[in-house]
């Protein structure tokens, strides 16, 4: 659980980890100016992501506004290399939201209530299990709390599908449009 409001994308992936573009390697950044010290550049022993067991993370649980700030898509991927599947929080920036499920995280979107439910429960230490066919958070002592997403957004998550995959499965009609307007057009190809 973090408990900050606001967390924009800075805050999550600083700037100067911006100058890649691959998406793996982010992770040991994610929340660098917070789980690192500035002088020693050692990891800050109580930021919740460097405390057992929570370092091997895949929930994350955020307050309002998350992913707020600028629209890097490192954020999502500092995230994703990191562990992080999934972030529960009452709301999102949109544009991180969106970028969120384009590179294969989860995000659920909470009223505080149930959001307060599942803070106290990761504070506990208690395991807590995502069912995306059913749309289920499930605690270790078998409560659940129901989340609603988008059938093809959920899909999309469930195959394993970003937008070139998507593009990829009508690849056939693709390929024989292509050979129609070849044959029909042959100045354009």
């Amino acid at each position: 659980y973090l408990p900050i409001v606001n967390v924009d994308t800075d805050m999550i992936i600083p700037k100067q980890f911006l100058k890649t573009i691959k998406r793996t390697g982010l992770g040991v950044s994610l929340f660098f100016e917070m789980r690192y010290d500035k002088q020693t550049q050692k990891p800050i022993k109580d930021f919740v992501l460097n405390v057992d067991p929570y370092t091997s993370s895949k929930i994350l649980i955020g307050e309002n506004n998350f992913g707020c700030g600028s629209s890097r898509e490192h954020a999502p991927w500092a995230l994703l290399d990191f562990g992080i599947k999934v972030i529960i929080a009452p709301s999102f920036a949109d544009i991180f939201y969106n970028n969120c499920f384009k590179n294969g995280i989860l995000p659920i979107r909470l009223i505080q209530d149930k959001v307060d439910i599942l803070m106290e429960q990761a504070n506990n230490k208690k395991m807590l299990t995502i069912d995306l066919y059913m749309q289920k958070i499930i605690s270790e002592d078998g409560s659940s709390i129901d989340f609603d997403i988008d059938e093809f957004r959920k899909k999309c998550l469930i195959e394993g599908l970003d937008d070139i995959g998507l593009t990829l499965q009508k690849k056939e009609k693709i390929t024989q449009y292509e050979a129609t307007l070849k044959s029909s057009h042959p100045w354009i190809i």
